[in-house]
């Protein structure tokens, strides 16, 4: 009998870069935590970050936290002690779980980075554009810290922007800046608003360069690689360093593509991920599609923070534009032409939606989105039940059994 060949993970160099830079903001964080000498803001991810950092706040972002849960597969220890606070099983995982580190004290920081608790905030701030859970979220930690709580709510469902929508969401922008003036102690610079737009128009732009990369055949990127290189653009957008790593990593990238190096040997199928990730699953499910010989190559969910409207000379409008126009706040029919594209732009051969119990609003498999799609397309799609955090909703062997089983029909269709 042949030897079966072992499955080998590629590992991308710049990597290495991206634990030092990240393991320096959570450093950063706890120091100023401990010594009270910069102020922190707690923001959604998705959130005004660059006007919190030109107030000159240190950001946090809670929802890294909670991915940072998730992956370590903490979460279904965590989330009954924020349920029996009162938060159902059915709302959003990262917030169960998050919170639920909270009231115990575990913290996947603390084995990461010797960190022993979150940074208490000076003030929390959200933008209602992914969800109404994150006002709740936030909104407990205001009540346990006694701190203030602000935000921007945005439409939802949105078909085409139109102005009365830029300005109100703008509005709601620049209404924080004298509440925040009060907490920081400074004065609002719109010189230096503009100079941290620059720096994230700049991320966001070499961020998409990097996700682009996986359009060549074969792919030198996976959804699962950009699940974990897309920290940055999360947590260091507005900042040098998120723009000077992926320099970095789309140098390493380009040589690749040049190279003919696949991220998935022998790559045969390219599948494109639409939805959350599975945190506690992303290592065992790069090994299952890899071994199939099935590259998931490009996702929604990564491409969630290219905000190509960033504009420095016009902040306050473009930062509007660009955090209403994101997947999640649009209607069906934008969704679907969005992904349209990205099917013919990455060379889908089959789509698999995520169907997080915990998360519907990132769950676009609900109201028929597949089915119209795969009519449009020809392109075939399977669902798969699970959820960002809680691993309590997984079944790996129906998860394995249902990919096995969708790449074969991929197969019978080449």
């Amino acid at each position: 009998m042949a030897e079966e060949k072992k499955l080998v993970r590629k590992k991308i160099e710049a990597t290495a870069e991206m634990g030092r830079i990240m393991a320096e903001y959570f450093q950063e964080l706890d120091q100023a935590a401990k010594t009270g000498d910069k102020k922190i803001a707690w923001c959604t991810s998705v959130g005004p970050a660059e006007l919190l950092l030109a107030m000159g706040f240190l950001v946090y972002y809670p929802e890294n936290h909670g991915a940072m849960i998730g992956s370590a597969r903490m979460a279904a220890d965590l989330i009954p002690h924020a349920n029996a606070l009162g938060y159902s099983p059915e709302i959003c995982s990262y917030l169960t779980s998050d919170i639920g580190s909270f009231v115990t004290g575990q913290t996947p920081l603390q084995m990461a980075f010797g960190i022993e608790t979150v940074p208490k905030p000076d003030v929390l701030v959200f933008n209602t554009n992914q969800c109404r859970d994150v006002k709740d979220w936030f909104s407990w930690y205001a009540r346990k810290f006694n701190v203030p709580l602000m935000g921007i709510h945005t439409q939802r469902n949105l078909g085409e922007i139109t102005g009365t929508h830029i300005q109100s969401v703008a509005k709601e922008m620049e209404a924080l800046v004298e509440p925040l003036e009060k907490i920081s102690g400074n004065k609002f610079d719109k010189d230096e608003l503009k100079r941290r737009v620059a720096l994230s128009r700049e991320c966001t732009d070499l961020w998409k360069e990097v996700l682009d990369t996986a359009a060549a055949v074969p792919s030198p990127f996976t959804f699962f690689d950009g699940t974990i290189h897309m920290g940055p653009a999360v947590v260091l957008r507005g900042n040098q360093q998120a723009v000077d790593y992926y320099k970095l990593l789309l140098k390493e990238l380009k040589e690749r593509v040049e190279n003919n190096v696949a991220a998935v040997d022998d790559e045969r199928f390219r599948i494109y991920w639409e939805g959350m990730p599975i945190w506690g699953r992303l290592r065992v499910h790069s090994e299952l599609f890899a071994g199939l010989k099935a590259c998931v190559l490009a996702s929604t969910y990564c491409n969630s923070w290219i905000f190509t409207d960033f504009d420095p000379e016009d902040p306050f409008n473009s930062m509007a534009k660009a955090y209403t126009e994101l997947f999640i706040v649009r209607a069906d029919e934008v969704k679907e032409k969005y992904m349209e594209k990205m099917i013919d732009f990455f060379k889908i051969d089959g789509v698999i939606y995520h169907d997080a119990r915990s998360c519907p609003n990132n769950s676009n498999n609900r109201y028929g989105m597949p089915q119209r799609l795969e009519e449009k397309t020809g392109i075939p799609s399977l669902t798969i039940n699970g959820d960002l955090n809680d691993m309590r909703c997984v079944s790996d062997e129906q998860t394995q059994t249902n990919i096995e089983a969708f790449i074969e029909q991929l197969e019978e269709s080449k």
